[in-house]
Parts: C-alpha cells; sequence; structure tokens
C-alpha cells in the first residue's frame, strides 16, 4: 500500500471540498434584511468550514509530497473509500459552525452533522431537521451547502475529480469510475477521461435543463437550482417541510406540471448515463434494447398501476389534501378536513412516489402511510430494487435482480434437466461464472447486512423514541430504516415516514445510518475492504 499518494489524494479532495463550500457563500447575500444575522453566522460558519478543508487539504498533500508513481487497485479501493469518510466529516462542518438547530432549542450535534453529510453525498436524502423553512434555523448559505452535497455525491466524487482535475494515473482514475458509478458500458480501451467527462457534462447538463424548466415554471432561482441538485441526483432534499408536495399546496399556477417535470427527470436520472449518452449520439436503439432499462420500465408501469387500482378502490386517495392546505381541483368535507381527488390527481400522486421511490430520490407529494397494506408492502419492496447500473439511483440496481431471476430459471430447468448446460444471457452475452457468483454473493451480503442491522438498531434504540401509542411498531419502523439508509432512499415509515425525519433517534442510531449510508452508495465490498488486515499491508 503506497500511503502517501493515498493521502496526497484526499487532500485534493479536501481542496475540492472547500471550494464548493465557497459557492454557497453568495446565496447568504441575497435575502431579505430582517434575515441577514441569521446568513452572516451561516457565512461565518461556511468560512470557518473552508479554512478548515483547506488546512486538511494542505497537510495531506504535505504529507503525500514525493509519492512516486506507484498506483494500483488496492490504492484506488483505498482512496474512494477514504473521500467519502472525509468528506463526511468535513462535510459536517458548516452545520456545527453555524451553530443551525435541527429542532426548535435543538443544536446538532457531531452526530446530526455527520449524518446530513452523509445524507447529502450518499444522495439518501434523509435529515434531521425539523423545520426547513425558518432562516432563523437554517440559514439559506447552508441550505444550499445542503444541496451541493447532493451535486457532488450523485454522481461520485472522484467521477468528478477525474472529470475537473484529470489524474495523472488513467489506470487509477479507470478504477474510480468503476468503483464510484457501478459503471456498465465502460469498455476497457475507453480513455476514462472522456468517461469522467461525459457523465459530468450529461449529469451538469440535465441539472441546468431541469432548473431552467423550474424556473420557467414559477420556482425561484434558488429554489429551481436546489431542486434540480436533488432530482437529478435522486438525493431528494427539498428546501420545504412538505417537500415536492409544497408547490400544489401553496398555490403555484403550474403545480402539476413541476411534479410530472420531476417525475421525468426522477426517471431519466435513474436510467444508465453511458446509454443515455448513447440516445444523444443518435443510437437511441441501445436503450431501448437494454435488457435492464426495459425491466425497470416494466416495474415502474406495474408497480404504478397496482398501487393506482389498489388506491382507488380502497379510497387511500380520499384524506388528499387538508383544509389548511387546499389543493385545486380537490374538494374539501368541512367535517373531516379531508379531500377527494379525482382520478388524474390520484393518478399523478401514485405515479410520482413510485418513481421517487424506486429512484430513491425520496420526493413526497402525498402521505403514503395512510396507503393500503398492498400499496405500502410495494414502496417497502421498490426501496430495495433501486434503478439502472452506471445511474445516480441507489439500491440493488435492476441489473442485479435480472441476473437473479434468471439464475431461479436456469437453476429451476437444471433440477428436470440435469444434463443441460445452458449459459445465462444478458444483452445477447454469456456471463461468465463469476459474474454470477458476485451476483449471489451480493445478496447474501445484502441480506446479512440489512437483518443484523435492523436487529441492532432495535437493540441500542431506546423505546422512548416512539410515542405509547407507536411503541409496537418498532421493529417495523426500524426495518423500513435500514432499509432507506442502506438502499439510499431517505424517507421510511412510521417515525421516518413522508411527515417525518431521523432527529428522534439516538446519537449511536445516526452513527449506525451513516455507516450504512455509505455501504450502499459505494459498492458495499469496496468499504468492507478496508477493515481487512491484509488489505493495508505493503505487499499483497
Amino acid at each position: 500500500m503506497n500511503y502517501r499518494i493515498v493521502l496526497r489524494y484526499l487532500g485534493i479532495i479536501a481542496f475540492l471540498l472547500g471550494a464548493s463550500m465557497a459557492a454557497s457563500l453568495p446565496w447568504g447575500l441575497m435575502v431579505p434584511e430582517n434575515d441577514m444575522p441569521h446568513e452572516y453566522r451561516g457565512m461565518i460558519g461556511l468560512s470557518l468550514s473552508i479554512l478548515s478543508c483547506f488546512l486538511t487539504g494542505a497537510i495531506l498533500v504535505r504529507i503525500g509530497r514525493n509519492a512516486g508513481s506507484q498506483f494500483f487497485r488496492k490504492e484506488a479501493m483505498a482512496v474512494v473509500s477514504l473521500s467519502w469518510v472525509l468528506a463526511t466529516f468535513l462535510g459536517g462542518l458548516p452545520y456545527l459552525f453555524s451553530l443551525v438547530h435541527r429542532d426548535t432549542g435543538v443544536p446538532m450535534n457531531y452526530a446530526d452533522a455527520l449524518f446530513e453529510a452523509q445524507s447529502g453525498f450518499s444522495t439518501t436524502g434523509s435529515s434531521v431537521f425539523s423545520e426547513l423553512e425558518d432562516p432563523a434555523q437554517l440559514p439559506r448559505c447552508i441550505l444550499f451547502w445542503r444541496a451541493t452535497t447532493h451535486y457532488l455525491g450523485g454522481l461520485g466524487i472522484m467521477v468528478l475529480f477525474v472529470a475537473i482535475l484529470g489524474s495523472s494515473n488513467s489506470n487509477a482514475g479507470k478504477v474510480f469510475v468503476r468503483l464510484e458509478t457501478t459503471g456498465k458500458g465502460i469498455g476497457p480501451q475507453t480513455p476514462v477521461r472522456r468517461i469522467a467527462f461525459t457523465l459530468f457534462a450529461i449529469y451538469t447538463g440535465l441539472c441546468a435543463i431541469l432548473a431552467t424548466i423550474l424556473f420557467c415554471l414559477g420556482l425561484s432561482a434558488f429554489d429551481a437550482i436546489c431542486h434540480s441538485f436533488s432530482v437529478v441526483a435522486t438525493g431528494g432534499f427539498s428546501n420545504f417541510n412538505a417537500s415536492a408536495g409544497y408547490f400544489a399546496t401553496h398555490g403555484y399556477r403550474f403545480a402539476a406540471m413541476i411534479e410530472w417535470v420531476l417525475i421525468l427527470f426522477m426517471f431519466i436520472a435513474s436510467c444508465n448515463f453511458i446509454l443515455l449518452f448513447q440516445v444523444i449520439k443518435g443510437l437511441p436503439g441501445k436503450l431501448f434494447a437494454d435488457v435492464e432499462w426495459k425491466t425497470f420500465c416494466m416495474i415502474v408501469v406495474i408497480a404504478s398501476t397496482v398501487v393506482f387500482l389498489g388506491g382507488m378502490f380502497n379510497g387511500d386517495f380520499d384524506a388528499f389534501g387538508t383544509a389548511d392546505c387546499p389543493i385545486a381541483g380537490v374538494a374539501i368535507d368541512p367535517e373531516t378536513g379531508n379531500g377527494t381527488s379525482p382520478p388524474s390527481i390520484a393518478l399523478r400522486q401514485t405515479i410520482f412516489q413510485v418513481v421517487s421511490i424506486i429512484s430513491t430520490t425520496g420526493l413526497c407529494t402525498d402521505d403514503y402511510e395512510e396507503w393500503n397494506p398492498l400499496s405500502y408492502g410495494i414502496i417497502l419492496m421498490l426501496m430495495f430494487v433501486g434503478g439502472c447500473a452506471g445511474s445516480t439511483a441507489g439500491g440493488m440496481k435492476v441489473i442485479r435482480f435480472v441476473f437473479g431471476w434468471k439464475i431461479l430459471r436456469m437453476e429451476g430447468e437444471r433440477s428436470f434437466r440435469p444434463n443441460v448446460v445452458r449459459p445465462l444471457i444478458i444483452n445477447g452475452r454469456a456471463m461468465e461464472r463469476e459474474a454470477i457468483h458476485n451476483v449471489l454473493v451480493y445478496f447474501l451480503t445484502i441480506l446479512f447486512i440489512a437483518m443484523s442491522s435492523m436487529l441492532l438498531l432495535v437493540a441500542i434504540e431506546p423505546i422512548a423514541t416512539w410515542d405509547a401509542r407507536d411503541a409496537g411498531k418498532r421493529l417495523s419502523d426500524s426495518i423500513s430504516a435500514v432499509a432507506s439508509t442502506l438502499n439510499n432512499v431517505g424517507p421510511g415509515f412510521g417515525v421516518i415516514g413522508a411527515k417525518g425525519n431521523y432527529g428522534g433517534f439516538s446519537d449511536v442510531s445516526k452513527l449506525l445510518f451513516v455507516w450504512l449510508m455509505m455501504l450502499g452508495r459505494l459498492e458495499i465490498f469496496v468499504v468492507l475492504s478496508l477493515f481487512h488486515p491484509s488489505f493495508w499491508k505493503k505487499l499483497g
């Protein structure tokens, strides 16, 4: 292990984080005069954080000087994993130095800051904040930094590093891109800088297009940019307490159009970016012929249909809207305060929530916990599926479920035709046994991590986290919390549902969630390798 070169790369990442924080400072000056005292506090916190990043970077680069050029896969794995650890620690500093509160009268501690930072970088979108719209609790410049963590983590910190700054070692750069993007379609002869820059251009272009559209539909420039970072990164951070439901309940003229636009871009961001590039080049057939993309579309259509029909039959959408937040087109019952939404609105809510969950974005326009048990179960299952490989979406990725289904069919046939040898075909190519083995090991590892984390959470989290009337939901809420953080979804059920947040969990539980979010964002074995003693040996 070449420790010096690892530290040198980490130092450059620290500089990149400091420069990104600096981009949030101007937003603190674009607020009403009565909010300026809070913004000054936020800008001071950001400035101290920037200095901390630059100081950390200078120290690491100095230690890593004269590192030589010996750089292999082991060093690349260490850089990728440790860059996310470093980003979590440095990215949480603005929340601490700005003295923001996660709840009224409750200042953030370091566990809260680590959770919020990792949730941003991993594009999970879970939050400890109960109030997002009060600048006294959360200054606007800090709110923009919170959205920026989605932008930095959506494509991958190291991918941005390679795209923007390049890499003196092409082998290292290619490993960086592969480890952070699950990059299907990256060939052995493809120039790594071209790959990274292509991904960066598509990613940033989608952010710019979405921000422009949202601005034209009535959002402020600040809100449009923040939500574009959130949606294209499939993160889920919103500037509003009501998440994406804010637009329909606060009189936005084009609220329905805004939601449809968000649905479209959440879907696009869940597609393989390499295949999107083929579409841009005028080769849409490569996308339409991809078995993973076709399976992803099929899951979205089937899930949306079942949830919509089940919801209409069970009256799930009869509680849509309230007298306090009237929505155009919804008739409010003065006795209950609830309203019955017409099929057009119900369909939009259904598709929005299905796409939001399977893309692991986690934005909400309705309280899906009020839906029937079947819809509830489908939402939970979609948390594990995720988007396509090579996208910004989290989850286990659709391609692994395609593999799993084909393996089951192959083994089922082998049970009554033991002499038949049939290769596993994906997109017209026969898969090697190693690929099949890797998928099976991945499923078993995810299952073990999920089950052990659920049991650990139930053991360490005090029952006081739940109200007396909800204490019986302790296990189900813990299951959804682990599923949501491990798959980078964001919201879950119960105390962390569409109307809740993670602020009430203990500090130990929050640190467990930080770990799960990082495992879910990176390839699991890349992170777990850090705990193998032989990984850190200089030889072997």
